[in-house]
């Protein structure tokens, strides 16, 4: 093997392994993506739950009831 040889193969290394770290990170960014919007849908259904929790909580009939069974 030559030089040149043993250049060209280095080089070809180097964009190989250039390309695989590419290639990773892009694979790692779309499943962190993936998991952002699972959590951001989880958290869009707690926040609804939460509304409504506060709704039967300051509604009178509710507030009438605790006081009844207060007494």
């Amino acid at each position: 093997m030559g030089p040149f040889e043993i250049a060209a193969i280095a080089i070809i290394g180097a964009f190989a392994v250039s390309a695989y770290k590419e290639y990773n990170k892009r694979h790692h960014h779309s499943a962190a993506n993936a998991e952002v919007e699972a959590l951001q849908a989880e958290l869009a259904q707690i926040k609804q739950r939460l509304a409504s929790l506060e709704t039967i909580v300051t509604d009178k009939s509710y507030q009438l009831s605790k006081e009844i069974d207060r007494l």
